[in-house]
């Protein structure tokens, strides 16, 4: 299988299509979509996603994919050699996994996206900050945070459903979190200080990772580096 992933590391659905990938000795190659200089936008770039967002991939020079969940259900089930774990083959399982995906979008996406955008990057896509917009994602990320621990995050394993192994939900979901590393450290501590589970957890699905997660998350460190944020 000849595969093209088009990735913003930048992005944190990028960043685990990347991470999954590694991990799995997944052949393929990756195609650089700045989303700050707009080349999500082009129409080059629309031929493989029209909806204009990464990451997308292109198989065999045909078949074409978008939406992060999408390509990690594609990946796991089509390329072998993926550790069963990541989407197990039992059904029961797999709904589970596919109820914490559709969870994420409306909830932790949401919340997390809205705040960092309304904070910190708005201005990079010539919008203003808001703070009445940020004060409301936050609500939303700290209740999203809430219900991770809450529900999901159990004393019988270290990842999500008391699972002993990750699973494609918690990259993507750990991910997710990983955007908050953009704020300072007053503001990531607020969010994150109360969250003793989500940060044990943060800390295994890296360790479950490596050295592939610090690999690709060393762009957003380097572009929050590059912006002058407070470390």
């Amino acid at each position: 299988m000849e595969l093209k992933v088009y990735v913003d590391r930048l992005s944190q659905p990028s960043r685990a299509i990347v991470i999954f990938c590694k991990v799995n000795k997944i052949d393929f190659e990756e195609v650089g979509i700045e989303l700050l200089k707009g080349q999500h936008l082009t129409p080059e770039f629309k031929q493989i996603n029209p909806m204009g967002k990464v990451p997308a991939i292109l198989v065999d020079g045909k078949f074409k994919l978008f939406e992060s969940h999408a390509i990690l259900i594609f990946l796991a089930s089509a390329c072998p050699g993926v550790a069963e774990h990541w989407y197990p083959a039992d059904p029961y399982r797999r709904a589970e996994i596919h109820s914490i995906l559709d969870w994420h979008h409306s909830n932790l996406r949401r919340g997390s996206t809205e705040f960092i955008q309304n904070t910190l990057l708005a201005p990079f896509f010539g919008r203003p900050l808001n703070p009445q917009a940020a004060a409301e994602a936050e609500k939303v990320l700290s209740s999203s945070l809430s219900k991770i621990e809450a529900l999901w995050l159990k004393e019988s394993g270290q990842f999500l459903q008391g699972s002993s192994q990750p699973s494609i939900a918690d990259l993507c979901l750990v991910c997710e979190i990983m955007q908050l590393e953009f704020l300072g450290e007053t503001d990531r501590n607020r969010i994150l200080g109360p969250f003793k589970k989500i940060q044990r957890w943060i800390e295994d699905t890296k360790n479950a990772t490596n050295p592939y997660f610090d690999e690709v998350h060393q762009s957003l460190f380097a572009a929050k580096a590059k912006l002058q944020m407070p470390s």
